[in-house]
């Protein structure tokens, strides 16, 4: 019965053009994208209307393109955009039900910081932030922040491990109940139910306790993307939703077992723990016509954007002094988005790319699952990796904005909910209650 299938979690990765390389170019696109309000706004209630479980904006405290090529910006995709926070929280007086998450950097914030503001952001919104904990990738952060190299890979995860700690010992401040605010007997709080955390730990001496009162939510929901080892390992202590790119059925199942297999070790339940892959949904009324969309944007992808994109990708490794139709050249791993680059390389040698191929390959969601076609064979896929292990649900990531998010709505939306994989409505009020997750 459609009624006993597992409906899809669907969250909506907003970037203000679109997640192709090019769409800021696309006639649909609004000039000014990244720094209209309007513009976010729009899309916000568009997700609430259709009733996506939340928002979600990454961040990067630093200009994208590598240092070694800056002249690469003159054709860059991504040169500024909001601060996510300070963007959730206006949109949070324009919209009522749909969720709102967005990144920070546990390498370069305080842990008080980040408890504070997503405490207040979840106030704010009445029970709908979630927390991105990222260790950042972006070897250019370090630079902003007073430091001449970025952490090492193993450094940023044992502080991230002590990061994410801290902040929910802060969330713990207060009992729910603390504030008493009586004013017949001038009561303003019950000191019986403050929790001062005194942390003293390896990175990090936090006294507290927080200076607003327990989250709607308990906690705000926490999100990771890591897909290393030692970052699934910490999504599987603390995370309750995982972000990951993956590209084929199998790989997904592979990483939905790895991470599912580490909760018990932690005493969580599997159910405790969502994971949503990364996709890119191209739609069409036919496969000519979604063909047709994605074509459009490849040839709108300039040859210097592409290569300082792929440089990111891998890294930010300067790849302007090779030929873009030779083959990819030999680089190494950096301290960055491993899981990432490694996804790239290895698709490059095993298919024989050039730098040109390689860089369109990847221009339409970086690594994740890039789908092609009519709303039936996307609800396809998706019906097919919920059914065999490879996902709780999507990471959407529209190729071009509010155009990919308005033919999602209208196209695969209602195949899905005739096929009973996903809602018609909230059911709760709190990101928490409408995930299905467990308040702390």
């Amino acid at each position: 019965m459609p009624g006993d299938r597992k409906q899809a979690k669907l969250i909506l990765f907003v970037t203000a053009n679109g997640h192709h390389l090019a769409a800021w170019r696309h006639p649909s696109v609004p000039r000014d994208a990244g720094h209209s309000f309007a513009h976010f706004k729009d899309i916000a209630q568009r997700a609430e209307a259709a009733a996506l479980d939340a928002i979600f904006f990454a961040d990067v405290a630093a200009f994208h393109l590598p240092r070694e090529t800056p002249e690469a910006a003159e054709y860059g995709a991504r040169a500024g955009h909001f601060e996510p926070i300070t963007l959730l929280s206006a949109l949070s007086a324009v919209t009522t039900r749909v969720g709102l998450i967005c990144t920070a950097s546990t390498t370069y914030n305080e842990p008080y910081h980040i408890a504070r503001k997503f405490a207040s952001l979840d106030h704010l919104s009445s029970g709908r932030a979630g927390w991105n904990l990222v260790t950042s990738a972006n070897p250019n952060e370090a630079a902003n922040f007073g430091k001449e190299h970025h952490l090492d890979h193993d450094k940023r995860y044992r502080r991230a491990g002590e990061f994410i700690d801290v902040v929910t010992g802060l969330w713990d401040s207060w009992a729910d109940d603390a504030f008493l605010r009586d004013k017949d007997t001038g009561r303003q709080l019950d000191p019986t139910k403050l929790h001062v955390l005194n942390h003293v730990g390896s990175d990090f001496r936090v006294r507290g306790p927080l200076n607003i009162a327990r989250s709607p939510q308990g906690y705000p929901v926490r999100v990771q993307a890591g897909s290393s080892d030692d970052g699934q390992e910490l999504a599987a202590r603390t995370a309750d939703v995982v972000f990951t790119a993956q590209r084929t059925l199998q790989g997904a199942q592979a990483f939905y077992r790895s991470v599912k297999s580490r909760l018990a070790r932690h005493g969580r339940r599997e159910q405790d723990l969502l994971v949503l892959p990364g996709i890119v949904p191209i739609v069409g009324r036919s496969q000519a016509e979604a063909e047709a969309h994605l074509s459009e944007l490849q040839q709108l992808i300039h040859p210097r954007a592409g290569l300082a994109f792929l440089s990111s990708l891998l890294g930010g490794v300067d790849l302007s002094k090779y030929d873009v139709d030779g083959p990819v050249p030999e680089v190494p791993l950096t301290d960055g988005s491993r899981g990432r680059q490694a996804l790239v390389l290895d698709a490059a040698r095993r298919d024989g790319l050039s730098l040109r191929q390689t860089y369109l390959r990847f221009a339409g969601g970086r690594g994740h699952l890039q789908v092609v076609g009519t709303a039936q064979t996307i609800a396809d896929v998706i019906e097919e990796w919920l059914d065999h292990e490879a996902a709780d649900g999507f990471n959407l990531m529209p190729a071009v904005l509010p155009g990919g998010l308005e033919d999602f709505a209208e196209l695969v939306l209602p195949e899905l909910r005739r096929r009973g994989r996903f809602r018609s409505g909230y059911e709760g009020d709190t990101l928490r209650e409408n995930l299905g997750l467990p308040r702390p």
